[in-house]
Formats: structure tokens, C-alpha cells, sequence
């Protein structure tokens, strides 16, 4: 579905990573790890075809995305930024119905198929009484599921989420996390892959996911999060000492230390 190999990215003659390759299957997730400054957003960039390689190719459903058009690209991928307030008081539905900008065109009006396409969106993540309320004053987590609802409104095989829970308290991040796994799982036969960046190891451990560990704009380690996310992996990209354990129900998590000792 999409696929980079060797790619370069960064902004005009900057270079900000080199040598990334990664693919993304149909019911795949694949989670971005790395710190501040490692090269996510860029690389988000560059997929969504926002920002244009620097060498190396970036391929969406078998053809380069250099090639395709800003809407045939929004119609094989729906973006999920970070919760923001927009400077209008649209109602959680409109923001919703804007996923289906890609489908009706510059200057076309979504008709009954799309709103009832919106609705079902967000009544599949149990945000259906939101949808005539004020999208700015919604709590952080229920304004991430109302883009996540305009993601699927924009009935795109694939979804890229940037830092989904940033931001949120426990139980929100709890609640899109879940959303998350959802979505993989449930819409696994109709192809639907996604693709997200987080600053916690443990989501990739909870979402059983492919992870892609960056450092330095490069591929330090990818594959299973139990293989990749080891504890002298993680020391090296954060650097700090990180260790990885197990819990009695069987679960991994990342325990980093918190005093040094001399």
C-alpha cells in the first residue's frame, strides 16, 4: 500500500535522514519511535507527498506519489494530526464531513450519502451525541476522536496519525489507543493500514505493532516491538538507561531509570 525505499528527506539543499525504507500492509501498524528532532514529522511529510524526496522513491498503491495529485493521494490517505482548536466554531459533524473534501471535488456539497457516512463514522467510535456540539470545546480526547471519525469519513485504505495522544490524559490516551487496534483489526479486509508516530514505547507494545526506532534522521532498528524495543535499543536513542520488562500478566513496559548512581 505504501512503501519508501532509500529515501532521503529534509528541506531544500537540508538533509535530514537518509536510508529509511519501510512498507505498510493492509491491517498493518506501524509506529514511528525516535526523539524530538529525529526526523518523524519530515518523514511524514515526504510520504504524504507534502514535501518531495530528496533521493530514493516513495511509492502509494504501486505508483509514485510524486506522480499523483493532492486529492488522488487524499483518496489512499486520511491524516489524523494532533488535537487543535480551529479559529471557527465548526460543530464536531462539519469537521467530520470535511473528510469527504477528497471525494465531492473543490466546489462540491456533501449530499445525504456523505452525512450519513459522517454519522456512521462517528457512531463506530461512540462519539455520535458530539456531533452538534462546538468542535473547539470538546475535551482533547474526544476532539482527537472527532479527527479520527474525519479520517474514516475520508474512506482512505490507509490512515497516518501524528502523535495521536499527545497531550491527553490516561484515560483518553487509553480510549484512541483503543480506537487505534480497532480500526486495524476490524478493517483489516478491506486494507486498511496505519501508520503513527508516539513518544511512549509502551503504545507500540499495547498495539502489538511493527515499529520503525529512528535516531539521527536513520533506521537504527525496525520490526516487532518485542524485537526492536530492547533496552539497549531505547538506552541508545533517548540516552538514558532503559530497561524492558515483563509484567505478570505478560505485558512488556519500558522502565527507564530515574536516579544515577556513581
Amino acid at each position: 500500500m505504501l512503501e519508501a525505499r532509500e529515501l532521503a528527506i529534509g528541506y531544500g539543499r537540508t538533509q535530514i535522514g537518509s536510508g529509511l525504507n519501510l512498507s505498510v500492509n493492509e491491517g498493518e501498524i506501524l509506529c514511528l519511535l525516535g526523539p524530538n528532532g529525529c526526523g518523524k514529522t519530515t518523514l511524514f511529510r515526504t510520504l504524504l507527498g507534502l514535501l518531495p524526496a530528496l533521493s530514493g522513491t516513495v511509492t502509494l498503491g504501486n505508483r509514485p506519489v510524486a506522480n499523483q495529485t493532492p486529492a488522488t493521494i487524499a483518496q489512499q490517505i486520511a491524516y489524523v494530526p494532533q488535537a487543535h482548536a480551529p479559529p471557527f466554531p465548526f460543530e464536531a459533524l462539519e469537521v467530520v464531513l470535511m473528510g469527504r473534501t477528497a471525494r465531492l471535488g473543490v466546489f462540491g456539497q456533501p449530499g445525504h450519502h456523505d452525512r450519513e457516512i459522517a454519522h456512521n463514522a462517528m457512531d463506530r467510535l461512540g462519539i455520535a451525541n458530539l456531533a452538534h456540539r462546538d468542535y473547539s470545546r470538546l475535551s482533547g480526547g474526544q476532539r482527537q476522536l472527532v479527527l479520527i471519525a474525519r479520517a474514516l469519513a475520508q474512506e482512505a485504505p490507509l490512515i497516518v496519525m501524528d502523535e495521536p495522544t499527545a497531550s491527553l490524559d490516561f484515560g483518553n490516551q487509553a480510549q484512541v489507543l483503543m480506537q487505534i487496534a480497532s480500526l486495524a483489526r476490524d478493517v483489516a479486509a478491506r486494507g486498511c493500514g496505519v501508520v503513527l508516530s508516539t513518544h511512549d514505547p509502551d503504545q507500540a507494545f499495547a498495539l502489538d505493532a511493527r515499529v520503525l526506532l529512528m535516531k539521527d534522521g536513520q533506521e537504527l532498528a525496525q520490526g516487532a516491538a518485542r524485537d526492536v524495543l530492547t533496552g539497549p535499543n531505547l538506552s541508545d536513542v533517548y540516552g538514558i538507561p532503559v530497561a524492558v520488562e515483563t509484567t505478570s500478566s505478560g505485558r512488556k513496559v519500558c522502565m527507564p531509570a530515574l536516579t544515577s548512581h556513581h
